[in-house]
């Protein structure tokens, strides 16, 4: 299926973040911007994750150790095993990309309550 990120509407899931996706059976990729300051709060979800980072900076913490991070800066990587609990804070205009497999079911449906606070 052939797919433009213009042609995509983009939602806006609170008042500091907005995302587009595509997915297929076993794989989503997000187009995603974050306001400076904006926190994602702890959670953890079954699908592997590799955050790209564009634009700004993200603040990752894992395995609720809020004592150690990783600054994800434009350029940079990160894969995320499922299951693994984390968190972000968005450190400047954040442009991302998430990937996931398997796609997130409570981003597609909008059961995702700890994005819409």
């Amino acid at each position: 299926m052939h797919h433009h990120w213009k042609s995509i509407p983009a939602e806006q899931v609170n008042p500091q973040m907005t995302r587009k996706f595509i997915y297929g059976e076993k794989i989503m990729i997000a187009k995603l911007t974050f306001e400076d300051g904006f926190l994602v709060p702890w959670h953890q979800h079954e699908n592997e994750q590799i955050s790209e980072v564009f634009e700004g900076t993200i603040r990752f913490w894992f395995d609720n150790d809020e004592t150690k991070y990783l600054d994800l800066k434009p350029g940079e990587s990160y894969v995320i095993k499922g299951n693994r609990p984390h968190k972000a804070l968005m450190i400047g205009h954040v442009v991302a990309t998430d990937t996931f497999s398997p796609p997130r079911k409570d981003w597609i449906d909008g059961s995702d309550a700890y994005l819409r606070k």
